[in-house]
């Protein structure tokens, strides 16, 4: 199937039917995609989900995609929305060829990020708090906590530190929604978005090899200065710290 016809697929609303494209056709399809279009698409799968905050990661996507050095998959998309209480599920997968979502969570934040309300964030090492911004999910390994996915921060200042903090996507006993309702919130981790241990391996699984994770919460400083969230994607600015 040539790009072209991929491409007016995609404007027709019609991503589905990409689905057995190579994973280059299925990228360059997804980049093709408005953002107002992809977050259309998002909000039909997740209609619990917060319809500004998916638009701000579509269109975080839609940037990450024009700028390959990222490695982001056009494949899937994942989005944590950190303004949400830990008692309520705040994190979706969405697989976007097929145009469906794939899970609905619950995910931990870090100790030092709050009590059941997610209030600070951090890019600091042994600030034990979550980062904002948009990842890249990377290799998985097996660790101290099981089965791990390696997160790489695409936020320069922000989250651009996760990896060599071991911001990790991990499974854990305390993200539990049952004893949550009890304490009034999940437990934390060290800033790892830790999930539920059921649903841990089928959701890495899905979100390795390139996967965008975009956190979020509306944190002034962030959705001023975030490159992906800027007109020019920040292809002007690059990678360099602000």
């Amino acid at each position: 199937m040539s790009a072209f016809r991929l491409c007016r697929l995609a404007a027709l609303g019609l991503l589905a039917t990409t689905a057995s494209a190579p994973a280059g056709a299925q990228t360059r399809v997804a980049a093709a995609i408005s953002a107002d279009d992809l977050a259309a698409q998002l909000a039909r799968s997740a209609p619990k989900a917060d319809r500004r905050v998916l638009q701000l990661a579509a269109h975080a996507m839609r940037c990450a995609l024009q700028r390959p050095e990222l490695g982001v998959s056009g494949e899937r998309l994942s989005v944590i929305d950190y303004s949400r209480p830990s008692t309520e599920p705040r994190m979706w997968v969405f697989d976007l060829a097929r145009q469906r979502l794939l899970f609905e969570e619950w995910v931990a934040h870090g100790r030092n990020s709050g009590e059941n309300r997610t209030e600070h964030f951090s890019n600091r090492d042994g600030s034990f708090m979550s980062s904002l911004g948009a990842f890249t999910a990377q290799e998985t390994y097996m660790g101290g906590n099981g089965y791990s996915l390696r997160l790489a921060g695409l936020e320069p200042g922000f989250n651009d530190r996760a990896r060599a903090r071991a911001i990790v996507i991990h499974g854990a006993p305390y993200v539990n929604p049952s004893t949550a309702q009890l304490q009034g919130r999940l437990g934390r981790s060290l800033g790892c978005p830790a999930v539920r241990l059921s649903v841990a391996k089928p959701l890495i699984d899905a979100l390795r090899g390139g996967t965008m994770v975009f956190a979020y919460y509306p944190d002034q400083d962030w959705l001023k200065h975030s490159q992906l969230l800027g007109g020019d994607c920040g292809t002007s600015a690059g990678l360099a710290t602000r």
